[in-house]
């Protein structure tokens, strides 16, 4: 596709914070209409149950797996240009951060997108905690915080040749599994009796992350500065923007900064045209020390891990990035022990006695 007009009437910059914007905007729309949430995967999922939940979850990693394996087979986009394979990536950081973000978005309810999500809705109680977790998030990468992740993320580092999963797989393992993923989660869908809509938001989840990944390579092959090639990611482009808009009077055009507002948008009309729009607070069933601690372990721990539940685990994953596999996982392991400490294992207890 040729972008030239783009270029030549909004400049590189305006261009990639355009394409970060109409991602944003198809992912929120997506997101919350799907109620696409790692968080509630995990628990259905340690708790036995493959429910609709962890299918939307499979739906939308299924996609963006499949989807930018295709663009790596139609030479879009190139491996030297992706960030999680071509530069040396962090396993300890993908452990410690991927198991404390696990924690925290059990405690918050929620990961980074989900908060974005829901705050638009009208959730207060999601956009508080989203603020805090960018204050962690930006502390840990620049701030009083970022010696001890630098610290934690030299433990064991790993290079591009041991990074990129591609260079140890069979030829075409990517796409086999995108659509091994996606017969697991049709199958699923089925049982669960998911209405097409629903399937429908949940398989747009991961064209988004697609979208992201073809917009951005294309552009810089087109463009004549740098542009980064990147996808959805959360907790990084949260931080820059909100670090922007307090202390710079001009805005540094990105497709972050495009793509964190147009999540925002997206949610937002989403919910006002399905009715899910209403203020929530704060309450005894919702504590705030809860979510406070929450947003904290995700706000570090995806600094350290390279990313969020969605900007490491389907971004970087559907680029078969080890440290992006590595740091899933332990997401995956991090939110059922917190579960079983926090939820699961008190409620059993009271139960018993």
């Amino acid at each position: 596709m040729d972008l030239s007009w783009l270029i030549e009437n909004f400049s590189d910059a305006g261009s990639a914070t355009i394409g970060g914007g109409v991602t944003g905007l198809l992912f929120g729309v997506a997101a919350q209409r799907s109620r696409f949430c790692l968080r509630s995967a995990t628990i259905e999922f340690w708790r036995g149950s493959f429910g609709p939940k962890t299918t939307v979850w499979l739906l939308a990693f299924g996609a963006a797996l499949l989807g930018v394996q295709l663009l790596f087979s139609a030479d879009i986009l190139d491996v030297a240009s992706v960030r999680q394979l071509s530069t040396t990536g962090s396993l300890s950081g993908a452990v410690i951060g991927g198991l404390m973000f696990g924690s925290g978005m059990i405690l918050a309810r929620g990961c980074a997108s989900r908060l974005l999500v829901l705050s638009a809705t009208g959730n207060l109680r999601a956009l508080i905690t989203g603020l805090i977790l960018t204050v962690v998030a930006q502390a840990s990468l620049r701030g009083i915080l970022s010696p001890a992740r630098l610290k934690l993320a030299s433990l064991w580092l790993v290079g591009p040749e041991t990074r990129n999963l591609m260079d140890h797989l069979p030829h075409n393992s990517g796409l086999a599994a995108g659509l091994a993923i996606l017969v697991l989660a049709g199958g699923l869908a089925l049982r669960h009796k998911l209405s097409i809509p629903m399937i429908a938001t949940s398989l747009m989840v991961g064209i988004a992350v697609t979208a992201g990944w073809w917009f951005t390579a294309t552009l810089a092959s087109q463009s004549f500065d740098i542009v980064p090639v990147q996808s959805i990611s959360f907790t990084g482009p949260s931080a820059d923007t909100l670090m922007a808009v307090v202390n710079q009077p001009n805005l540094s055009l990105g497709f972050g900064l495009g793509l964190v507002p147009g999540v925002f948008a997206g949610s937002f009309i989403a919910s006002l045209m399905a009715g899910d729009f209403h203020i929530q607070t704060f309450n005894e069933q919702a504590p705030m020390p809860r979510y406070i601690a929450g947003a904290c372990l995700m706000g570090f721990g995806a600094m350290l891990a390279g990313g969020c539940a969605v900007g490491a685990g389907m971004t970087g994953g559907a680029v078969l990035a080890l440290t992006a596999w590595i740091a899933l996982v332990c997401m995956w392991l991090g939110a059922g022990v917190t579960d079983l400490l926090v939820d699961r294992g008190p409620r059993l207890l009271a139960v018993n006695r």
